[in-house]
């Protein structure tokens, strides 16, 4: 499949014979319109459809009409079909991951793909050679040794990613075969975006990571949350050059009408938007929920009806039982409790809840120090006198002075519930604190550094936004501990 077509009339690429061997002076395809479509597929209605049945010869490649195109609107819609950048994605990835590691029944590298190089006459270095009665087959720009394998699976089944970023993607390789399977369509949606160009980064020759890494970044881009037009141009140019170069790179097996159809994802979404509106991940969840009704294999259709009523008909009655917990109304995962009674210092509300058991310790003279400090520095109700002390000039240090300060608030008849709280805030924390191996809170889940070695997730990095003279920065670090006052 000759990707040149779709680069500009006058690229270097349009006369180099190694891609086919011919020079390309074919413009892209023209875009019909809709009512030129419907001329076209006026004639097949009626069609009738079987193994039995010969199709007519026709010089377009039109087999049936859609019934979507009796849509009194349809010529009229701007975006006239919809390509699912969800499989597209999982069949690119695949293609890659299977052509890399030789996955058998998946790469698209073997020996007929081999021998269609004497038939077209390209890549004569790749083609097959006969040697003592058996083909041999010369090694690729992609192909890779064992070890090389070996490194790449063992990346992708070490790494940890943060807790409900995607599947357990260790489950899905095998070391010892040096095999990747049973990908779901995230799996393959975080691997080609973010875990490929890195699993593959010193391993494959320059060329071949390049290549994978614009691949990747044009699917990164393409699922951005944000699209402006003049980068879905930029993409739009840039994907057809990118399809080039790995069509020097790759055999011509690899590229399959899902690889073609990358050159279109970008023109679709200036016409329809972000992806996210219009990708297929809610259908296929629900059709591996659909799945999960089947109990009798020869008669799954009823098992699914049968299922999916009775699910529908708890759900309904779940809705009238309000003083449990029920599907319909059970909480996140990582869903914290809050405490809307709480009527003390804004610093000690209740967030979070934290995980495993508590062990007690005793804070270091260090720790004391460094949170007194943190803690008063922080704490609203506190800040006026903050403010007062760096107004003036005293010979005790913050801590001392704003304990001294808050006590002889009663004398000055002051006797709220804000200043009793102030005086047991000013008396400093206690030694003995409760330790926790993990923390849910703000809709996250957070572990520390030793708890994550015995899982697969990667939930002990947190970021800190901080002030910096008059410029915000960012602070990231690992949790080593997470204390309990």
């Amino acid at each position: 499949m000759d990707h040149r077509r779709f680069l500009p009339i006058d690229h270097k690429w349009r006369e180099n014979k190694s891609f086919n061997g011919i020079v390309e002076r074919r413009s892209p395809p023209k875009k019909l319109s809709g009512v030129e479509i419907l001329a076209q597929v006026k004639d097949l209605e009626g069609m009738k459809f079987g193994k039995r049945v010969k199709l007519p010869k026709r010089d377009d490649n039109w087999k049936k009409k859609s019934i979507f195109f009796e849509l009194p609107y349809w010529s009229t819609l701007l975006l006239r079909h919809n390509l699912d950048v969800m499989h597209i994605e999982k069949n690119v990835c695949d293609n890659i991951l299977g052509t890399l590691l030789d996955i058998e029944g998946k790469s698209k590298d073997n020996i007929k793909a081999r021998h269609d190089f004497k038939r077209v006459k390209i890549m004569k270095h790749l083609a097959p050679k006969l040697m003592n009665g058996k083909w041999h087959i010369p090694p690729a720009p992609y192909t890779l040794s064992r070890t090389q394998k070996e490194k790449v699976c063992k990346f992708l089944e070490c790494i940890k990613v943060p807790d409900g970023y995607s599947s357990n993607i260790s489950k899905c390789i095998n070391l010892d075969k040096r095999k990747i399977w049973g990908l779901k369509t995230h799996d393959c949606h975080v691997l080609m975006e973010q875990l490929l160009p890195l699993a593959i980064w010193g391993v494959s020759l320059p060329k071949v990571y390049e290549v994978i890494v614009k691949m990747s970044t044009f699917f990164r881009d393409l699922c951005s949350k944000i699209l402006k037009v003049k980068d879905l141009d930029t993409l739009e140019r840039q994907i057809s050059i990118t399809l080039c170069e790995m069509e020097k790179i790759f055999l011509p097996s690899f590229f399959d009408v899902m690889v073609h159809l990358c050159v279109h994802l970008a023109t679709e979404a200036k016409l329809g938007g972000p992806v996210q509106y219009r990708w297929m991940y809610p259908i296929e969840r629900l059709l591996r929920k659909l799945k999960c009704y089947v109990r009798n294999k020869s008669r799954p259709e009823g098992s699914i009806a049968e299922g999916y009523i009775i699910e529908e008909c708890m759900l309904f009655c779940s809705k009238y039982l309000h003083d449990i917990e029920t599907r319909f109304n059970q909480p996140d995962r990582n869903t914290d409790e809050e405490d809307n009674d709480y009527q003390g210092l804004s610093i000690f509300a209740p967030i979070g809840i934290p995980l495993g058991k508590a062990k007690l310790r005793s804070l270091t003279k260090e720790e004391l120090t460094q949170v007194r400090e943190y803690v008063l520095k922080n704490c609203d109700e506190a800040q006026e006198y903050l403010n007062e002390y760096e107004d003036g000039t005293f010979d005790k240090n913050l801590v001392d002075w704003f304990r001294d300060r808050v006590m002889d608030l009663l004398g000055e008849g002051h006797d709220d519930q804000v200043v009793k709280d102030l005086r047991t805030f000013a008396l400093g924390p206690l030694e003995g604190v409760k330790c926790f191996n993990g923390y849910v809170g703000n809709g996250f889940r957070f572990h520390t550094k030793e708890t994550e070695r015995k899982r697969v997730n990667q939930n002990s990095g947190v970021m800190v936004k901080g002030i910096v003279g008059a410029r915000e920065d960012d602070y990231f670090g690992i949790l080593t501990d997470i204390i309990e006052a």
